[in-house]
């Protein structure tokens, strides 16, 4: 699911009701996913396409997981034990960042 749409959609991935994570992708952004968020506590469902064997779907069996509410609230760590930024999930990074980093709004000061 890209990071602008916070669709809520559920599908059957190899028997077990899942939340989507993102659909009709690569296997190299499979593999990215699946290590992301095993190492964040995720059961991962993984789906070959049927039509098309070079893309696949990618679940979680947390009915309360939402890409966009996880990466955004910076609720996910990298391997490194960074937190992952919306550059870093779509892969537009290769790094996330440490935590006195994130300037969070209810810190910063206005003059």
């Amino acid at each position: 699911m890209p990071l602008n749409k916070g669709d809520h959609i559920e599908k059957e991935i190899a028997g077990v009701r899942c939340r989507m994570v993102e659909e009709n992708i690569s296997k190299k952004r499979v593999g990215f996913l699946e290590k992301l968020l095993v190492h964040n506590g995720f059961e991962v469902k993984v789906e070959q396409d049927q039509e098309n064997g070079d893309l696949f779907t990618v679940g979680v069996t947390d009915f309360l997981f939402n890409p966009v509410i996880y990466v955004y609230e910076l609720r996910l760590k990298t391997l490194k034990s960074k937190i992952v930024t919306p550059a870093y999930w779509l892969q537009k990074s290769t790094d996330g960042i440490e935590k006195g980093e994130v300037d969070y709004y209810w810190d910063l000061k206005l003059d």
